[in-house]
């Protein structure tokens, strides 16, 4: 199922209000800022930092078109990332038990848009407030929200 777009309009979102600060700032300090090439060169600066987020911003949230292959009964990777570890977890709530763990890390560089890795709906959901470890670490995937 498509999420309509969401990832776009996340990063329009952020690089307008990115876009909005600055110039709040840069109004205000046009009565602080030296006038002249000085200002010139400050203005320069924030707006090449700025353009360089922009950018950022629209690579990190891109949504390419998923290239699946053709067959019945395949399970998909639902990111694109590397998968750091397969092994068997306890999971009482949902699972009743033992069950098929799959972890994918994701860097910066990696598309951030998940997909269903299967055809279905969602029976189970629940939110678990936690940490904000460093993710190259394997207890994130125990403690982190």
């Amino acid at each position: 199922m498509r999420h309509s777009g969401k990832a776009r309009k996340a990063a329009y979102r952020l690089i307008l209000i990115a876009l909005i600060v600055p110039f709040v700032i840069l109004a205000v300090g046009a009565f602080v800022l030296p006038k002249g090439s000085l200002g010139l060169v400050i203005f320069g600066v924030f707006a090449a930092v700025w353009l360089i987020f922009a950018l950022f911003t629209l690579y990190f949230f891109r949504d390419p078109d998923a290239r699946v292959p053709a067959g019945a009964n395949l399970v998909l990777a639902p990111g694109h990332g590397k998968v750091d570890a397969i092994g068997t977890v306890t999971e009482p709530a949902f699972m009743g038990g033992e069950c098929q763990r799959v972890s994918i890390f994701l860097s910066v560089f990696d598309v951030h848009v998940q997909n269903a890795p299967v055809s279905g709906r969602v029976a189970y959901l629940k939110y678990t407030p936690g940490q904000f470890l460093n993710a190259l670490k394997a207890e994130s995937a125990v403690h982190n929200e």
